[in-house]
């Protein structure tokens, strides 16, 4: 069953072309937009709205925090603008509580957030034939996928499974957006509809233009242009200095280190503590290779099980090191991981001097070089994103987790371990 979007009373503008293409698109996942004013949230509205005539249909539409739901002009405040004659009259209903519209034929459209990565898990047992998802790049890889598991229907149940987003470049989610729809999108059947403010006429461009200009030129040409190749650099790093590997082109001989940089923070509502970080990194005549980055926030009990578990996957070749603190609380913590965590492993603890960025020069300098590697890997995006924004980034527990390891491994008289090789 398709029902025109002409024919529905509930969006009060004719689609543009670009639109309209999203709106008629029969792939189950798509991305619309990429600059700026190309009207990405009235596509996302009119396509969860496409379905509300089917009995049964249930829509949901994230914004990453409830601030920007509910910012005038956003995406709730559009749904209510645009439904407000129909709520007046009664014939839609809307719930506050529930931040949820209800329709005659029972259909919902509901508004939510996920401020936190667990707030996932609110949505548990529940199913959506739509499920949208406005400026995805603020969101993580792992909320997006999981949100997948909500995405289902009964067997002849009228209405396709959805999934749609809309969002620029940039933000904490630039790199896995553009690796999901702009570099894997068309071998995997992910469609990607760009649109610019030109394709919007709507919009008033020619002041929206210079509003634009205003912007520093990164910014100006991910919003104007839509350009996911336009990335800001760091100060100490740069993504292309980086070369992405497969695990077979890392030497069998190589040195491994897992370096620990400790923060044992459990997470709490409206707070960003740091993460508790454990770099795997090997060397061989020079060349560095980072393979794998563990990081977690949770309790201190919970964080010694997670660095055992990590430390017997990697296998007693490997060498565990871990940032040591000044002072006897500091060897405290390496005794208690020595004698009570670590037992049967070479576990050491290190004295870091210098300040952080001092301690990430030498790896910066072997980057730029060329010398350092990345091996293919999940954690690879949000580690460039946290490289490239050191030392003015709200964190630095991978890079400096990587610092520590490649401290080690750069030292004389390194001990001869057996070859293993990683997969």
């Amino acid at each position: 069953m398709r029902v025109t979007i002409l024919e529905n009373k509930y969006i009060p503008h004719v689609p543009t072309p670009k639109q309209a293409r999203f709106l008629l698109e029969p792939a189950k996942e798509a991305m619309y937009g990429g600059a700026a004013g190309g009207g990405k949230s009235d596509a996302l509205l009119m396509a969860a709205l496409q379905y509300v005539h089917v009995p049964g249909y249930s829509a949901i539409l994230f914004r990453r925090t409830y601030t920007d739901l509910a910012l005038p002009g956003a995406l709730m405040d559009r749904a209510q603008q645009w439904l407000a004659p129909f709520v007046e009259s009664g014939e839609v209903k809307w719930s506050e509580k529930h931040k949820t519209f209800t329709f005659p034929s029972g259909a919902t459209i509901t508004f939510a957030y996920l401020q936190h990565e667990n707030d996932k898990y609110r949505y548990q047992g529940t199913d959506f034939q739509f499920i949208g998802f406005d400026e995805l790049t603020q969101f993580t890889e792992s909320q997006y996928r999981y949100l997948f598991s909500r995405l289902r229907k009964e067997e002849g149940f009228p209405v396709p499974l959805r999934m749609r987003v809309a969002t620029n470049p940039g933000g904490i989610g630039h790199e896995w957006v553009k690796q999901r729809f702009i570099i894997e999108g068309p071998s995997k059947g992910r469609v990607f509809v760009p649109a610019r403010m030109e394709d919007n006429p709507h919009l008033d461009q020619e002041e929206y233009e210079r509003s634009l200009a205003m912007l520093d030129p990164v910014t100006r040409r991910q919003l104007r242009y839509g350009d996911w190749d336009a990335e800001p650099e760091g100060e100490k790093f740069k993504r292309s200095w980086f070369e992405i590997v497969s695990p077979s082109d890392v030497p069998r001989d190589a040195r491994r280190v897992r370096y620990w940089d400790m923060a044992a923070t459990e997470p709490k509502p409206g707070e960003d503590p740091d993460w508790t970080v454990g770099a795997r990194v090997a060397e061989k005549d020079g060349i560095f290779f980072i393979e794998d980055i563990r990081r977690f926030r949770s309790t201190p009990r919970k964080v010694e099980e997670l660095i055992r578990e990590t430390a017997e996957a990697d296998g007693r070749e490997v060498e565990i090191w871990m940032e040591q603190e000044p002072g006897s609380s500091g060897k405290i913590v390496i005794d208690h991981f020595r004698r009570k965590v670590l037992i049967g492993f070479t576990f050491r603890g290190n004295r870091a001097t210098g300040s952080k960025e001092t301690r990430a020069n030498p790896v910066s300098a072997m980057a730029e070089a060329g010398n350092v590697k990345l091996v293919r890997g999940d954690w690879i995006g949000d580690f460039l994103d946290e490289a490239v924004q050191f030392p003015n980034g709200a964190h630095d527990d991978q890079v400096d987790a990587v610092s520590g390891a490649f401290e080690v491994l750069s030292r004389r008289n390194r001990p001869k371990v057996k070859a293993r090789i990683f997969s």
